[in-house]
């Protein structure tokens, strides 16, 4: 089979196939194998899945900011997020995004408690102010639902804010200098008269610390042993990783920390590396998945946590994704790293501290192996062999398997990624328990997914817009088949088991390019040839849509249902329906995704058939869609726009697409390389009920509009829809008055069309 090439959608990124290894002439597959490959036993459990370096500092923004799609497929487990009202930067209070983090299935929510102050460094007005705010913080916190998710962090980097000097990175020798002794102990005092006094009105808090700029071995020997001895140990190990020194050090520093806890005789603490990765200036690795993947492998072999660092926008995950909805390249590794299942296998890179690395998984229950690896830095290119054994150990695989290898390319930080493409695919013998895999033309920036499964391809995997169930998240009952049972399936096999009592799920991560209406084209059988009728709940980024039918078919079937999706990332769905018994026949086998004629209802802000008060008024834009938007509203409760006639068919649940403008920034950062942007909020209103508040991320420039999608409940017939902000802007204290610079709506069901039997596919 030779190369394929097949592009969907318009502006969308094509897809490439290429089934190799059996197929001589591939640029990918080399044809010798490589010096030095990246070793992968499978017969070698390293643990539990800790999915670990899945963490953010200021990752997320506001409410909604970035949606729960980009979200929630990555397996998010910590993040860091400034101090309730906290001062410091514009958004990102931690009260405020921890129910949509916790929702994505999110573990531990850090505060940063000295982000309540507005300066850096911070300002220091001496140990009782803090002790005042620390009180102010933390009765908010202890009345907040989600109390049980927080982890204090009272200091953040002391090394350089309040105790400048007590340690010297890179310069050992300083140490003993009597000034930076000196300000090391106002620094463990200063430790543990916070810690004392919050353990005082919440005897129950979680504290993470000493929390240094870097790792010091001589600092954190020291630390431990005066807080041991004062019992202050903090709960949570935490420091940060920003040099080039991780890559050589990571595992010096973590066996030093441990063996500290050993010769103390101090029971294991969590370790959270709390900022992890290089600015642009320093070595660019945030979005770039060719470096991350070097930092995501030591974290998740060492089983710890880790967070991005905040080096430009808050909301954007830490720049793996842009518009609040589209992946950049780093994403897609992120989200590969959450879809592994099972266990962690070991792996032996080249070299343990080079830049080849690699981390895998093995499923025994999805009968699958997957494997993230990458890296080269210096060299652009590269080719290396994978090296998979003990198969002995997992006799389901057979004699053969099916290897695919996928790519992921660096996007930079603000341009959204298409969707990773297949590199290399092909069947391999196994032999004496293993497979050689070998690759070349590899790319440094980009990472790479290898996935195994027993040998029961019938067609290539990625056929344009085609997603395939067995390579899909499964949940509750649901299960892979390969080449048993139901014959003439695509790809290696199919999914089954929505019949059980536990909720069976398959869900698909799809990427589309504009907001609009989709066909989902569900290829399906029911087991044995069922002569009944079956069905399965389709919900799409979370939410319950409709109920599809799915008629008997003595083979497979097809059915398609139209619904609309937003622009980017989103999750579609298949899932028991409310009668479990219904589908208890169910075989799924893939899903295409192909563009509909269908057209969402757009109202112009500008249109004379609505109503603007106070100080809204219509501006000129030559990138509205219109040539004209509304501004100035808010900053005041008697500054609306209101959309007037906006007509639907029947009352219910609507997608409601705005297309709006947002350049705000805070005018006094105080980090050059943050960003500072400002979520402006709109408080939407519709038909006079209550107003619910929302948040609209940043446009970067007040010439661009972009758009953002919430759901909005219409009646029958006309309705009236009404956007404010009744704040007043006050920068100093990090409320922003004013709601966005408003172009246009767009109002769609979030499905249409009954679904409808196909044709079986020839």
């Amino acid at each position: 089979m030779g190369k394929m090439k097949k592009g969907w959608l318009s502006g969308m990124v094509a897809v490439s196939v290429l089934a190799v290894s059996a197929f001589p002439g591939s640029s990918i597959h080399a044809q010798t194998v490589p010096a030095n490959p990246l070793v992968v036993d499978l017969s070698q459990n390293t643990g539990d899945l800790r999915y670990g370096a899945s963490g953010f500092l200021y990752g997320l923004g506001s409410e909604g900011l970035p949606t729960s799609n980009v979200l929630a497929p990555l397996r998010p487990q910590a993040i860091a997020q400034k101090a309730p009202d906290g001062l410091q930067h514009p958004n990102g209070d931690a009260l405020k995004v921890a129910p949509e983090f916790v929702a994505a299935g999110g573990r531990e929510v850090q505060i940063y408690m000295q982000d309540v102050y507005v300066n850096w460094p911070y300002e220091n007005l001496g140990i009782a102010d803090y002790l005042q705010k620390i009180d102010v913080m933390m009765a908010k916190v202890m009345q907040d639902p989600n109390r049980s998710a927080f982890v204090y962090v009272p200091f953040n980097e002391p090394d350089g804010n309040w105790y400048g000097g007590m340690v010297v990175h890179n310069d050992p020798a300083k140490y003993d200098d009597a000034g930076r002794a000196e300000t090391r102990q106002r620094f463990f005092e200063d430790w543990k008269t916070v810690y004392q006094h919050m353990k005082k009105i919440d005897p129950n808090a979680k504290i993470a610390g000493p929390n240094l700029s870097f790792y010091s071995e001589r600092l954190h020997e020291d630390f431990f042993k005066y807080a041991q001895a004062n019992n202050v140990l903090p709960d949570v190990m935490t420091w940060h990783e920003l040099g080039n020194d991780f890559f050589t050090d990571w595992y010096k520093h973590y066996d030093h920390y441990r063996k500290v806890e050993r010769d103390l005789g101090i029971a294991e603490r969590p370790i959270s590396i709390n900022e992890y990765g290089r600015p642009e200036w320093a070595g660019a690795d945030l979005g770039n998945p060719g470096q991350l993947i070097q930092w995501m492998t030591r974290l998740e072999n060492s089983k710890v946590d880790g967070m991005l660092a905040y080096w430009t926008a808050a909301g954007t995950l830490n720049d793996l994704i842009t518009t609040n909805n589209q992946a950049t390249g780093g994403w897609w590794l992120y989200k590969w790293y959450g879809e592994l299942t099972g266990h962690t296998v070991k792996v032996t890179p080249p070299s343990l501290t080079g830049p080849l690395q690699g981390l895998a998984s093995l499923d025994e229950n999805k009968q699958q192996a997957r494997i993230l690896f990458g890296g080269s830095w210096p060299a652009k290119t590269y080719a290396t062999s994978v090296e998979v054994k003990g198969f002995d150990e997992a006799d389901y695989f057979g004699d053969r398997v099916h290897v695919s290898v996928w790519g992921t390319d660096d996007s930079g930080t603000h341009r959204a990624s298409g969707a990773p493409y297949v590199v290399h695919e092909g069947d391999y013998d196994v032999t004496n328990g293993q497979i050689q895999v070998p690759l070349n033309n590899l790319v440094d920036l980009s990472a790479y997914q290898m996935v195994i499964t027993p040998d029961t391809d019938t067609s290539p995997l990625a056929a344009g817009n085609r997603y395939e169930a067995e390579y899909a998240k499964i949940d509750g009952n649901v299960s892979v088949e390969y080449g048993d049972g139901q014959a003439g399936y695509t790809g290696t096999g199919y999914a089954i088991g929505y019949d059980g009592p536990a909720s069976g799920l398959t869900e698909f991560v799809v990427d589309v390019p504009a907001d609009g209406y989709y066909k989902l084209n569900l290829r399906y059988a029911l087991a044995g040839g069922a002569a009944e009728s079956s069905s399965l709940a389709l919900q799409v980024d979370g939410r319950y849509v409709t109920d599809v039918p799915l008629p008997a078919a003595e083979e497979w079937g097809s059915v398609s249902t139209t619904v609309f999706l937003m622009n980017g990332i989103n999750r579609v769905q298949f899932a028991n329906p409310q009668q479990a018994e219904l589908a208890e026949a169910v075989l799924l086998d893939s899903l295409e995704i192909a563009e509909s004629d269908r057209r969402t209802d757009t109202y112009e802000a500008e249109s004379p058939l609505n109503r603007l008060s106070g100080t809204a008024k219509v501006e000129n834009g030559p990138a509205a869609s219109g040539g004209q938007y509304v501004g100035w509203i808010g900053n005041g409760s008697g500054n609306t726009l209101t959309f007037n006639e906006v007509a639907v068919p029947q009352a219910g649940r609507y997608r409601m697409v705005v297309s709006f403008g947002n350049g705000e920034r805070r005018s006094d950062r105080q980090h050059v390389y943050n960003a500072g942007f400002v979520d402006r909020r709109a408080d939407i209103e519709v038909n006079g009920s209550a107003a619910q508040t929302r948040y609209f991320y940043n446009t970067i420039d007040w010439s661009q509009f972009r758009t953002i999608v919430f759901e909005v409940e219409l009646r029958e017939g006309s309705n009236s829809i009404t956007f404010s902000n009744p704040t007043l802007q006050d920068p100093a204290q990090r409320t922003y008055g004013f709601a966005p610079n408003i172009d246009r709506i767009q109002i769609a069901a979030p499905v249409i069309d009954t679904p409808e039997p196909q044709a079986p596919p020839q």
